[in-house]
């Protein structure tokens, strides 16, 4: 079965909490909760993301996977790793398992708590809502070794998700205003693409940052999508056009499907 919503996996790191925190404060935004929920849900997501980071993985930071979908009047959360799992420590001297599951319990509607050792734990949250429309189906088919890879329906709800993303690696790459406002124009046109390009209707996106640049990868994307997306960067009234906005842009090829790849360095 397809998970319904957003999927999003990460580096199990503590600067990738952020990342998660703000990517679901848009989706939530996109859904009309207000403010106060909405601080609610940075704040339970936090809690147990910050478990990931601390007590999944003993040395690399392993995968940390986030999966979000409206459910009635209610955004259920997942915050899920594939660590050692809920087990009894025999080490007294090291930390206890601390989730701030009071917390988690007090801002939630509800929540659930499951794992077995070396299986990992996942942790299932609901939040109230009120809003209107439905989100159809998504999955992340492969997870980050690092960045963020996210996956969800194209559509309205990619573009405040996705902004919020870049904007964040925009700033890890300490990207000026100027250059995070370019990011940010780019990240907005790969949102408004359509479904029809992508072979099941699923916006699939990767970003990171390395050595000071910003690497968005799109796809895969159907035969010609690619391009189709370089011709409505360009803007033929005002003879101008948004590929100049980034540093590199190139669409790989498998013979089968397409890949968009953009880079964006710090202007000197």
């Amino acid at each position: 079965m397809t998970p319904r919503g957003l999927e999003l996996t990460l580096p199990a790191r503590a600067e990738n909490v952020a990342v998660v925190r703000h990517a679901l404060a848009g989706m939530a935004e996109a859904l009309q909760m207000d403010p106060a929920q909405v601080a609610d849900l940075k704040t339970v997501v936090t809690e147990a993301c910050m478990n990931v980071v601390v007590h999944a993985y003993e040395d690399d930071a392993g995968p940390m996977e986030i999966g979000a979908y409206p459910d009635g009047e209610a955004l259920v959360v997942t915050v899920r790793d594939q660590g050692a799992g809920i087990r009894p420590r025999p080490d007294t001297t090291r930390q206890s398992l601390r989730m701030g599951l009071p917390l988690i319990a007090a801002l939630s509607t509800s929540f659930e708590l499951s794992g077995a050792p070396d299986h990992g734990t996942e942790v299932t949250m609901r939040m109230n809502i009120s809003r209107n429309g439905n989100l159809d189906a998504a999955v992340v088919h492969e997870p980050a070794k690092d960045g963020a890879a996210m996956a969800m329906p194209a559509g309205q709800l990619v573009s405040p998700v996705l902004s919020r993303i870049i904007s964040i690696f925009a700033v890890r790459a300490n990207f000026s205003v100027d250059r995070l406002s370019d990011a940010v124009l780019l990240g907005d046109a790969i949102s408004a693409q359509t479904p029809a390009h992508f072979p099941d209707g699923t916006a699939h996106v990767h970003v990171d940052e390395t050595d000071g640049a910003l690497v968005v990868s799109v796809g895969p994307m159907v035969d010609g999508g690619g391009e189709e997306f370089l011709s409505r960067l360009r803007i033929p009234e005002i003879d101008a056009t948004l590929e100049g906005l980034a540093d590199d842009i190139r669409v790989e090829s498998d013979g089968e499907s397409e890949r968009l790849v953009l880079q964006l360095k710090q202007k000197s």
